[in-house]
This record gives C-alpha cells, sequence and structure tokens, in this order.
C-alpha cells in the first residue's frame, strides 16, 4: 500500500503549495515542507506551538523559529540550488509512514558532469525538541563542493518581526542562535550541530553558519548529518538556551539512525492506533491516511495549555488562532485513537475561561463569551474589520468577532463529547462544569424573550454560513444552544451525585444567577427551527427564504474579482440564498438521533444546490448526512474533496486580499469522520458502540481501531458482517450493535461478529435504490 506523496519536478508556481503538502512536525512544532537551501522569501517556517507574538499594532500570531536545517551547496563556485539553477532531475517526497521529509536533486556541472544531491529530514517524535537530517552529496567528475549549513536567522513573518536581541554563538562545536520575543519576552533558542566525517568546518566569524570546502572524487558519496533542537521560554525543562545546546549534543551522540529508529518507533505507536483501512479504493485510502497524518503531526501531547489552530503549525495564516472548528471537526478522530489529546484539547478551553470572561463583559454580557480567534491567553484575537475590499482597498466591517456566539455553545459541545465518549467526568470537577455554566450564563444574558410568542430567541448573530451576517435565529445556533442548557442541567446532577464539594462551592458562586432555575425557564420556552410540515425542510434563520433565489452559477457569473469576498455588507451572497456552507446540514449531523431521515435527505436536496462551499469544513458534512440518510455514493465525492484539499493545494488561497493559505486539519478531521463515522456508521454514546455502515460501492470493507471508556478494540465492517476484537488487557466489557440488531458485549480477549439480517439488508437497499432513483431524476 502507497505510504509516499512525491512529485518528480521542481515547479517555482507550486513552492507554497509544497509547503504545506510535504509539512512534518510533531505537536511541539511545525516544519513547512520546504528544500532546504529556501528562505523567508519561500515561506520556511519552523511554527511553535502556543508562542505569540505582536508586533505594533498587527495582527499577534505565532513565532517562527529561526531555521537550524538551513543548508546551500555550491560546485566550483556554482550555486546548486532549484532557485538559481533548473535542475537536471528532481524528487521531493514525504513517507508518511515514518514522517521522513526527502528530496533528491541532480544538477549540471561543466565538462557534462552531474551533482546529486539527497537530503532527508525528521521533526523526531520521540523527543520533541529535536530536529535530524541526512544529505548525501555525489558528483560523476572531479569538482570542488563547498557545503555552508547552520542557521538561518531570517525569519519569516506576516506581521513580524517578533524575535529580538538576536545572538549567535559557537559553544565547542555547537552553533546557538538565542533571541526574546517582543511583546512577551519569551526567550527563544535554537541550536545546531553538524557532523562531517569527510573535512574540517570553519565558522563564519560571529554568524550561525558553518562552511566545509573539500575536493569531491568521481563516483564517490559523501554522507554528513545535523542536528537541530529548538527550545522556548514557555518549556518547564530550564533555560533554553541551556537546554538547547544540551539536547543537540545528546541527539548527535546518539546518532542519526538512533534518533531515526526512536522516531519510527513512536510513529508506529501512532498509527497502530490511528489508521484506517480501506479495502477497495486505493485513492480513498490514501487520501484518508495523508489526513490521519496532517492530524497527527499538529496533536499537542505534552501540554493541555495548548490547542490545534485552524491552519494546524503551517505558518502564522489566521493568527495561528483556535476556532470551533477543534471541537467540530478534530476532537472526534482524537476521541476514538488518543482520548488523551482530546483531554488537552478541551482542557485548553478551560485554561482560557477568563478570556472568555473579558470578552463577554467587554460586550456587556454575563458568562463566558469564548473568542472567535483564540490564542494562548483565550483572549479574542479576532479584529472587527478581518478583510478589505478588493475594489476600494478598505477594510470592511466584519462580524465574526462579536456575532458568532455559538462558539461558546460549540465549546460546551465538546466537553460534553469527551466526557460522554471516555466516561472521565473529573473534567467536570477540574473545571468543565464552570465553564459549561459560564457558557450556559452568556447565552442566557445574550438571549432575547419575546413577550408575544412567549420564547427565547437568539437575535442578531452570524452562524458558521458567514455569508449570511447579524441574522435571527439561526437554526445551527439555536440548537447548540438548546443543548447546552440541557448540558448544564445534566451537570448540576452529575456534580451533586459525584463532586458534591466542588457543586456547592460552584453554586455558590453562581448563587446570585442566572443559573439553574433560569435556565430551566429558559429550556422550556427556547426557540429551535423546526421543519416545514410540508416541505420538511428547516429555514436555515427568520426569513431565509425571503432572499433572492439564484442559482450558484448565476451568483459565480456576477463576480468582477476573483478574491471578492462574498459575505459582507455588499457581498455577491448576502441577499441571495447562497450559502458558504450549510448550518441546517452540519445541525442534522450533530442531532442526527433528533430528526427522521426523510428531513435529512428533505434538506440535503435543498441546501447542497445553494451551498459554495466556500469553507473547507462544509463538503464533509454533505458526505456524513449523505452517508446516514443511505446514500454514500453521493457523498463520496465530498469525502473525496475534503481528503485531498491539502494534497491538490485547491482551495481558497484569499478572501479579499488576506492570505489564507495553508494546511486544513479541520478537513483532515472531517474526512476521518466522513469515513468513520458516516460510511463505516459508527456512533458511540458513551455505553453502546452502534454500527450501520453505508459503504460507497467501491469499499469492500472498513478496518480501524478505536479506544472506547480507555479500552482498545477493532473493528472490521463491511455490507454483512462487522467484526469486533477487543484487546485481552481491555478492563471491562463494551456492548456492541450492529445492522439494527440488539446490543451485545464484547469483554476482554472477546471477538465478536455481528451479521446483517437479509431482510434488513434487503429493506434497506430498496430504499436506498428509491432515494437514489429521487436524486438522479432530480438532476
Amino acid at each position: 500500500m502507497n505510504w509516499t506523496v512525491s512529485e518528480r519536478s521542481f515547479e517555482p508556481g507550486r513552492i507554497t503549495t509544497n509547503g504545506n503538502k510535504y509539512m512534518t512536525g510533531n505537536g511541539y512544532m511545525g516544519f513547512r515542507g520546504v528544500l532546504e537551501e529556501f528562505g523567508k522569501e519561500q515561506l520556511t517556517a519552523v511554527t511553535l506551538a502556543g508562542v505569540y507574538d505582536r508586533a505594533g499594532d498587527k495582527w499577534r500570531e505565532p513565532v517562527n523559529a529561526p531555521n537550524g536545517m538551513f543548508t546551500v551547496v555550491s560546485c566550483d563556485g556554482k550555486v546548486l540550488s532549484v532557485l538559481e539553477t533548473e535542475p537536471l532531475a528532481h524528487l521531493q517526497s514525504l513517507e508518511l509512514r515514518a514522517a521522513v521529509h526527502r528530496r533528491e536533486t541532480v544538477f549540471s556541472i561543466r565538462d557534462g558532469g552531474q551533482v546529486t544531491l539527497t537530503a532527508e529530514r525528521f521533526v523526531s517524535m520521540d523527543q520533541l525538541h529535536v530536529l535530524a537530517g541526512k544529505w548525501t552529496i555525489h558528483s560523476t567528475v572531479d569538482c570542488r563542493i563547498e557545503i555552508e549549513t547552520g542557521i538561518d536567522g531570517e525569519v519569516w513573518d506576516i506581521n513580524g518581526p517578533h524575535l529580538f536581541e538576536q545572538r549567535n554563538q559557537l559553544k565547542e562545536g555547537v552553533l546557538l542562535a538565542t533571541a526574546v520575543t517582543g511583546e512577551l519576552q519569551l526567550p527563544v533558542a535554537v541550536a545546531e550541530q553538524a557532523d562531517f566525517a569527510f573535512a574540517e568546518q570553519r565558522i563564519h566569524g560571529e554568524g550561525a553558519l558553518r562552511t566545509v570546502s573539500f575536493d569531491a572524487k568521481a563516483g564517490e558519496t559523501y554522507e554528513w548529518y545535523k542536528y537541530v533542537a529548538v527550545f522556548t521560554g514557555l518549556d518547564m525543562e530550564g533555560e533554553p538556551a541551556v537546554q538547547a545546546v544540551r539536547t543537540v549534543r545528546a541527539a548527535a551522540e546518539a546518532g542519526y539512525a538512533e534518533l531515526l529508529a526512536a522516531h519510527c518507533r513512536k510513529w508506529e505507536e501512532r498509527w497502530l492506533s490511528s489508521d484506517v483501512v480501506i479495502e477497495g479504493d486505493d485513492d480513498a485510502q490514501f487520501a484518508l491516511r495523508y489526513s490521519i497524518y496532517q492530524l497527527l503531526i499538529i496533536a499537542p501531547t505534552l501540554s493541555e495549555k495548548v490547542s490545534i489552530p485552524a491552519r494546524g503549525l503551517s505558518g502564522q495564516v489566521y493568527k495561528g488562532a483556535v476556532f470551533w472548528d477543534t471541537e467540530m471537526f478534530m476532537l472526534p478522530f482524537f476521541l476514538h485513537s488518543d482520548p488523551g489529546i482530546a483531554r488537552n484539547l478541551m482542557m485548553y478551553r478551560i485554561h482560557t475561561l477568563d478570556g472568555a470572561r473579558r470578552k463577554a463583559a467587554e460586550y456587556g454580557y454575563l458568562g463566558a463569551f469564548y473568542a472567535w480567534e483564540s490564542q494562548d491567553s483565550g483572549d479574542d484575537a479576532c479584529t472587527l474589520f478581518n478583510v478589505n475590499d478588493v475594489f476600494t482597498g478598505r477594510p470592511m466591517r466584519t462580524y465574526f468577532r462579536d456575532k458568532q456566539v455559538h462558539i461558546s455553545a460549540d465549546v460546551v459541545h465538546g466537553i460534553w463529547q469527551y466526557i460522554q465518549f471516555t466516561g472521565d467526568d473529573s473534567m467536570l470537577a477540574d473545571g468543565g462544569a464552570e465553564v459549561i455554566w459560564e457558557c450556559a450564563r452568556f447565552l442566557y444574558s445574550y438571549a432575547y424573550y419575546n413577550p408575544v410568542k412567549k420564547r427565547y430567541e437568539i437575535l442578531d448573530v452570524t452562524g458558521p454560513d458567514e455569508y449570511h451576517e447579524r441574522i435571527n435565529n439561526n437554526a445551527f445556533t439555536n440548537a447548540l444552544v438548546q443543548e447546552t442548557l440541557e448540558i448544564a442541567l445534566r451537570t448540576a446532577g452529575l456534580l451533586q451525585d459525584k463532586y458534591p464539594a466542588v457543586y456547592a462551592e460552584l453554586a455558590g458562586q453562581f448563587a446570585h444567577g442566572p443559573f439553574l432555575a433560569e435556565f430551566t425557564d429558559m429550556l422550556e420556552h427556547f426557540y429551535v427551527p423546526q421543519p416545514d410540515p410540508e416541505t420538511l425542510v428547516i429555514e436555515q434563520f427568520d426569513r431565509y427564504l425571503k432572499l433572492e433565489e439564484v442559482a450558484l452559477a448565476e451568483l459565480k457569473s456576477r463576480v468582477i474579482n476573483k478574491h471578492e469576498y462574498w459575505g459582507g455588507g455588499n457581498g455577491l451572497a448576502t441577499t441571495t440564498r447562497i450559502l458558504k456552507q450549510a448550518d441546517v446540514v452540519l445541525m442534522l449531523n450533530l442531532f442526527k438521533g433528533k430528526f427522521s431521515k426523510e428531513v435529512k435527505q428533505a434538506n440535503w436536496e435543498f441546501y447542497e444546490p445553494r451551498t459554495e462551499h466556500g469553507s473547507s469544513l462544509s463538503p464533509c458534512i454533505y458526505a456524513l448526512v449523505a452517508a446516514d440518510i443511505g446514500l454514500p455514493d453521493w457523498g463520496y465525492p465530498y469525502f473525496m474533496r475534503t481528503a485531498t484539499v491539502d494534497l491538490t493545494g485547491e482551495s481558497k488561497q484569499y478572501v479579499g486580499d488576506l492570505y489564507i493559505g495553508g494546511t486544513h486539519p479541520a478537513a483532515n478531521g472531517g474526512a476521518w469522520m466522513a469515513a468513520v463515522l458516516g460510511f463505516a456508521g459508527l456512533q458511540f454514546d458513551g455505553i453502546t458502540a452502534v454500527m450501520n455502515p453505508a459503504l460507497p460501492k467501491a469499499w469492500k470493507a472498513v478496518e480501524l481501531p478505536v479506544v472506547l471508556r480507555g479500552d482498545s478494540f477493532r473493528l472490521q465492517i463491511s455490507r454483512e458482517e462487522i467484526t469486533v476484537t477487543a484487546a485481552p488487557d481491555n478492563s471491562e466489557a463494551v456492548a456492541f450493535a450492529g445492522f439494527g440488531g440488539e446490543p451485545e458485549l464484547c469483554g476482554p480477549g472477546i471477538q465478536l461478529r455481528l451479521r446483517a439480517q437479509g431482510k434488513a439488508q434487503e429493506a434497506e437497499l430498496q430504499i436506498s435504490s428509491e432515494m437514489q432513483g429521487r436524486f438522479t431524476q432530480k438532476s
């Protein structure tokens, strides 16, 4: 099975795309998929998780560290760089199984000779502060080779500079580059050590570069190694510069082979707990595996004060901020594969509660209004003028920061998903209950009681469909607010039962209200849009159906500038029914048990032609709901579009004149959800795992590992049979049900087989055929 992403040519126009496509990382840092000779102009970046800085009055963003892997090779005075000389041959690849980046480039030199450069590198998953690389040089003729390598302190920044007091030192063969960030004065240290067995090294004065010159013999291969360590003031190990030097020396002493072997072992462990095997569809298999890889390289394993930004660790785009994407699109993958990381993600929200409180108070509300763009403190990095008008150049007022109130409900949803899925209710005592109640208090204070209709409503909001701002009673938002109130009340019962001291303390804190009595009243009189009795369509927000009905193709024909923003005050879509992403379909996926298949199908059919998919979060939701209603082949193209977004680079790169490129971890998580929760049909409520597969026609079976309530299982799911294998060291039995059958317990070391009943299977096929006909007729 293919585990390698590669291409066999160098195209200057794809430098930025490939920087995303060939990313490596380990959750502590991300290294863009650049070549060794690249600098800041090619967007080289070693992006540090959780380290932020603000330069002047510009947007706050993540800090990129100096690049300790920088290397340029020259032959007889000619620089061998793809930026200066077109290569005879070039290969760039990323081996997913071991997360190793490789390149092989052949250059023409004098007298018909050729020099071949190879390089491989990895960001260690075993030692999270370490990067390591191996180079080879081979010439077909005698020549003079010069290698310049070390630490490139010319850092790429979007809104920098962020590193000050930069200093380069040489400590017993180790190059050390140190600096401090401007805003918080956090120290950053990068240490580098190189191992050349064939030549002496020279250091460039006070610079952070070393030079090696030697006479290369025709036909011989010269091999050398580099080791890099990165530390910041956020690390607990000690003074960053001291730790960086100590760590890089230890890495060099261990040697490249040992470091690589340990790195590979860690990756093998990761794949054992997360790899999804698709039988019958190699393209889908590769795309899904790549999506999983992208999630694994950004997962925060060290700290519960760090989450996953919307563009992962691929650079400073979107300010390196954490969005609602984490709870809705990435959390499910980690819940099923690594609950420890899932806990870290939700503990991040607990640690940033004070920032959410500050934001609520800023707007005159109670409780916690979580940041739309959250960084280290939880204060909102989102500005009021996020987009520039491409025609006038003027900043456009957007309502992401102050009107996307669903973010607080999304956080509550995520915390409750973790507790329900894992059974680990200790999170409530560790701050989760306080977050839930503060979010409920915020939403209570934001809500409007309509005395005429005798109901609570949520007015003046922006839903996930950002093309329509400041609308009333958004179906998605209201459904999440309703769930928040329900969770707030359930939390009270659970705390009283298991953590009475915590309950008593928090109940005293909120005794002045609004609290449980007010939550109960609001829940009893709360309005959530419902399906129309005749069409079964749920109106996305009040008066949505009064907007202009226009085909998507027609609206696209009105575009004047390809980068113009479709939302905002004068955007093309704002007065039409065309959506950025369908809030209603997402709601139907989140609360699938509350709606019939007929309602889901009616809304899928209605909203799909009206959805532009202007967000990479959108297509996977259509795949999920299509599978849920028994139409997996209708969902399959949306799954593939989601799973290949970073492989193809075919995504929106600009909103207005704002660059929004980078990786798409939410889409990567969405691809996993579509495959596992959609096509494989897996659902777990904390008690019973239910599987109702709806596999695309090319898929014969799906096999995957899952962790349920702390125990490990392996699932093999086909159209006719499901096999559940429990690990022998599991602590308890878990109930499984498949194909609509009754639950059966699967204890430690047991293998359970669930088979489809002939009549049930036949009926399902008949329904699917009928639906297929209706869709075919419509199209």
